[in-house]
This record gives structure tokens, sequence and C-alpha cells, in this order.
């Protein structure tokens, strides 16, 4: 064989071992290029996550931090949430109730037994959300109801929130609970009893206790929805609240 056709040879060889040499490296080109993109998807989907997760986490602390954001006013006595904690359970709490009619009683909230209940119940007062709400039912030997803006039974605060158990009772006159329309329905409405009752403390939370003014309360005129009465009920003209060590 002649030097000429082996060189010839040759060079065809070595450009075939190039084109396979290239062939290769171009593979394991792309193969690394689809990792790292694969990688960098990956990588995004779990900062994503991470983000949201966080955001999620700030929000939620932002509903049970002392002195967060108050829920957006979006319409006429409706909030858009519940309010952050804004009181401290270690303090005294007091309502102060005036009626449009004359005369006041005084409210002892339990923010010890029902911090949620009485923080949204004197957010609520803060706002004068009560101001010129009504006593809408008030049945003889039972209870006066109220805080509902509506003035129909129907109505609330735009949100609502869960029950809250505690060693309270209905075991005398004054107790004072948020009114619901079964459990963890709770928003606005609220009851004062008139005497011992029969109701089960699990379905209600029993938030106060009438501690002055308890003729005021017994004068509250009786009203039942059901009877379709032609008035309104009593006014509530303010609550004002009032904080203790």
């Amino acid at each position: 064989m002649s030097k000429t056709h082996k060189t010839k040879r040759d060079e065809r060889r070595v450009a075939r071992a190039r084109r396979r040499l290239y062939t290769r490296i171009m593979t394991i080109g792309i193969i690394v290029l689809a990792a790292a993109v694969v990688i960098w998807l990956v990588m995004n989907t779990l900062t994503s996550k991470a983000a949201e997760g966080k955001a999620a986490t700030q929000t939620s602390m932002a509903l049970l931090t002392p002195g967060g954001a108050n829920p957006e006013l979006v319409g006429t006595k409706q909030y858009s949430a519940a309010p952050p904690m804004l009181i401290d359970a270690k303090k005294q709490y007091t309502a102060i109730v005036k009626m449009a009619k004359g005369g006041e009683f005084v409210i002892q909230l339990f923010p010890d037994k029902a911090p949620i209940t009485v923080n949204s119940f004197i957010f609520l007062a803060r706002q004068g959300f009560f101001d010129g709400v009504t006593f809408h039912r008030v049945l003889e030997g039972f209870m006066a109801q109220g805080g509902d803006p509506t003035g129909t039974g129907g109505g609330g605060p735009g949100y609502a929130f869960e029950n809250e158990s505690n060693d309270l009772a209905f075991d005398k006159a004054g107790v004072v609970a948020m009114a619901n329309a079964g459990r963890d329905t709770n928003g606005s409405q609220f009851f004062i009893t008139f005497g011992v009752v029969g109701l089960t403390e699990s379905d209600y939370t029993i938030f106060g206790q009438v501690i002055n003014g308890m003729d005021v309360v017994n004068g509250i005129t009786r009203r039942d929805p059901n009877q379709n009465p032609n008035f309104t009920g009593d006014v509530i003209e303010s609550i004002t609240i009032t904080e203790n060590q």
C-alpha cells in the first residue's frame, strides 16, 4: 500500500474520530444544559413556594399580633375580617352600655376566659359599631339579645369566629354571651340573661357579667320578632370600654 493511500485512510479515520468526539461533546453539552434548566425550574418553584409560605405565615401572624392593622371597612358596619388581637388578656376591661331612652349598665368582660370574643366585642365597641343598634329580641324570663346592625336577627359584622369553652355558666342573671346560628358562627350579636336559664354552655361563649345597672337591663322593652312587632327594639346609644391593669 502506497504512503498516499495510507495517509488518506488515516486522515479519514481521524476525521471520523473527531466527528464522534464532537458528537459526544455536543450530546454531553445538551444533557448538561437540560439538567441546568431542570434544576433552575425546580429551584424557582421551591423559592416561589417558600415565598408564598412566608407571606401566608406573615399574614397569619398579623391577625394574632397585638397592634396589627385593623380589618378593612367594606360596607356599612361590615368588615373584611375579624380584628387582630388588640387586647391584653391579663388586663381588666369593662363595657359601659348607655341606652338611648336613658339609663346605663356596666358589663365586666372576661378576656382571660374568652380572649377572642372579648377582643372582637371591644374592637366593635371602639369602632362605634353598636351605636344605634337595638335589642331586637327580648323575651320575658329569658334574655335580651342585641348587636345586630340590621335589627332583624340575621345581621353581623361581616366576619365570624369560633366558640371558646370556659368554666362560666348560665347560673345567674346578667350573664353576657354570644348569640349565634350554630357553633363557630359568632359575630356581633350577644345576649344578657334575666335569670338562670337552661342553655348548654358548650353551645355559647360566655364572655361577660353585668355588675351594675341590672335594673336597666330588666327594663329593656320586651320584643318577640316571631310576633311581628310594629316597633323597633330599645336602642343602644353607645358602648364605652374602660381598661385597667
